[in-house]
């Protein structure tokens, strides 16, 4: 890192606003973002190792985290080397929120609030980029928390296609008490296959209309592109998230072997334990390339249950490496054809031209359908999965009738009437019967009644 000299225009502000960035956070420019179940203790430690000066936890749900003490205790889960730290949080709730951030206060150095996950889950909780039209409800859980807490309140946002309606709202987020900024140049849309490139202007426009610091989001996939984003956005920092899951060592500025950097960030998860699905996310992330290349061992990685299975599966991966390695130092060219450098080493994922044509895996599917029953319905993608674990069972969809009781309803299969719930529980009641199929004891609670009705009776002539 220190090969490359970082500066942004607005280095030398002495604005009081910038003092929280220039004290606590002590400059950060190199930053890792927030990850659901990826950017844990295990893997901050690596990154800090490699050039990262800030780190971000992963976005917790503010209501669990109220609600929930073991839920706190491992989110919260940090030390000293893990510092500054920014704990992140989902939230639509001014006192849910507050809540959550004073428990975590105490363990880092701020309270983010993630207004930028586009993903369906924060469609359905009603939280991330799905709030950025509530500007009433952002003003107020922002300035609860800039009023309450004894650390800063920052913000992760999402822009609008509309570049002075993204200044609008990040001079809300300023006003409301925001203390740090981080714009991510894409809008909510922007994700998946039709993620594309990030708008720099955008982040420009805003940088230009703040006065608080500010960390740009979006396009960082080698150390250079730290310098140009810096340099187009005047932002104080960058913000990697992909890049850096596929590059721990991204801000360090070099590319390392794959199983090197693997394997030390299995040393971390020994000292540092998270769960073995996080684990595999960020062993599959580092190898993706390789393991294009040496297919048979991927089904394996994913199947391998302890941390010292995954070690040695990394010795097997480096194992098959070997012969092109060496037809590597005779001549270069033949594996940087496809991609920028060798698969052996760290390198950013690009995700495939929306436009292209669908990959022969989809077609697989469609041909399952087929095969199945050409009257039937197409199986979902669970059942189709299931068919493939299971290719002697039988997933056919099955057409169920059901037969309607006299009052319209659908009766109940189990009845002894043959009558839906409804009519069942009258007729139940008028002939002092029980029926199974509903849970309806008459006859049972009538025959409690009669022996309870001589004790109450003797009970009243005694007194």
């Amino acid at each position: 890192m220190a090969a490359m000299e970082l500066h942004s225009p607005m280095d030398d502000d002495e604005h009081p606003t910038f003092e929280f960035w220039r004290q606590t956070l002590k400059k950060s420019r190199l930053v890792v973002a927030p990850m659901v179940d990826q950017s844990e203790l295990a893997w901050r430690i690596l990154s800090r190792r490699h050039g990262a000066d800030l780190c971000y936890t992963p976005m917790f749900h503010a209501p669990v985290f109220v609600r929930d003490a073991s839920y706190r205790r491992e989110a919260l889960a940090t030390c000293e080397e893990d510092r500054p730290l920014i704990v992140q949080f989902c939230a639509n709730d001014p006192e849910i929120l507050l809540k959550a951030a004073k428990y975590a206060e105490p363990h880092c150095d701020a309270i983010d609030l993630n207004l930028g996950c586009p993903q369906m889950i924060a469609k359905r909780g009603h939280y991330g980029a799905y709030l950025q039209e509530e500007w009433d409800l952002l003003e107020r859980m922002v300035s609860l928390c800039a009023k309450e807490l004894k650390v800063p309140i920052t913000c992760k946002i999402r822009v609008f296609d509309d570049v002075d309606k993204t200044v609008q709202y990040a001079q809300m987020l300023e006003k409301a008490g925001c203390k740090l900024l981080t714009v991510h140049g894409r809008t909510r849309e922007q994700k998946g296959p039709r993620t594309g490139i990030a708008s720099w202007s955008h982040i420009k426009a805003v940088r230009d209309n703040i006065k608080i610091p500010m960390f740009a989001n979006g396009n960082i996939q080698y150390l250079p592109d730290v310098k140009r984003c810096m340099e187009a956005t005047g932002a104080q920092g960058v913000m990697s998230a992909e890049g850096n899951l596929y590059n721990p060592a991204l801000y360090e500025g070099i590319n390392p072997i794959v199983w090197e950097i693997a394997d030390e960030y299995l040393q971390l998860v020994e000292q540092y334990p998270c769960p073995l699905s996080y684990i595999r996310g960020h062993i599959f992330k580092i190898c993706h390339h390789a393991l294009l290349v040496h297919t048979a061992l991927r089904e394996r990685f994913g199947n391998c249950k302890t941390v010292a299975g995954l070690r040695d599966l990394l010795s097997q991966l480096h194992e098959a490496s070997k012969a092109d390695m060496e037809a590597h130092s005779k001549d270069p060219s033949e594996f940087t054809k496809e991609l920028p450098l060798p698969y052996w080493q760290c390198q950013p994922y690009v995700r495939p031209n929306p436009d292209r044509e669908k990959s022969k895996t989809v077609g697989t599917k469609r041909h399952l359908e087929v095969v199945l029953d050409a009257n039937q319905e197409p199986l979902s993608r669970r059942k189709l999965k299931k068919l493939r674990k299971n290719p002697n069972k039988s997933f056919l969809l099955k057409e169920k009738r059901y037969e309607k009781c006299e009052c319209g309803n659908i009766k109940g299969g189990k009845c002894i009437w043959e009558l839906c719930k409804s009519c069942c529980k009258k007729k139940t009641h008028e002939n002092i019967a029980d029926c199974l199929g509903h849970k309806l004891f008459c006859k049972n609670s009538e025959e409690k009644r009669k022996k309870k009705a001589p004790k109450e009776r003797k009970i009243d002539d005694e007194s």
